[in-house]
């Protein structure tokens, strides 16, 4: 089996810093081998947090990209609990949710730049259940937030 770690860097991704949660919330709660995380918003490395509705100020494949910057930033709070990414057995489910203009469809492309990561980064056990769901407004007006339940393994 590929080191989870080694892929990260073997694609080039930087994980950012671990972001303290933004309101009475923890960033993930564990509940036997499964962990459910907080919905995650696009901060990049550098902190600064992408803001913009899709169909509006940000384009599809912009918000796709945010996507991918919160893939990265869901594993880093992963990380950060366990220490090291080996011990996810699967991605048991990924739901996100697109700030979007009125008569948008294209959702799922956009939570495609998590799947997409996810899938890199762990090959089929990164690829699970999704919804990708359209919303006029969310917190900070960032372009995505998404949330992911992940199973561990046995030992982890």
């Amino acid at each position: 089996m590929t080191d989870v770690n080694a892929r990260i860097v073997e694609l080039g991704y930087t994980l950012p810093p671990v972001s303290a949660p933004k309101g009475n919330y923890k960033l993930l709660t564990r509940v036997g081998n499964v962990l459910y995380t907080a919905g995650h918003i696009p901060t990049p490395a550098n902190g600064d947090i992408i803001t913009g509705k899709v169909g509006q100020e940000v384009t599809a494949e912009q918000a796709y990209d945010a996507a991918h910057i919160v893939a990265l930033a869901i594993l880093a709070t992963l990380k950060n609990e366990l220490g090291d990414l080996n011990k996810i057995k699967q991605i048991v489910k990924l739901t996100g949710f697109v700030n979007c203009v009125d008569g948008f469809t294209a959702q799922p492309s956009v939570i495609n730049g998590a799947s997409d990561t996810f899938a890199k980064v762990f090959g089929d056990s990164g690829v699970g259940a999704r919804s990708a769901v359209g919303t006029n407004a969310l917190p900070l007006n960032v372009p995505v937030e998404i949330e992911a339940i992940v199973e561990l393994k046995s030992d982890a």
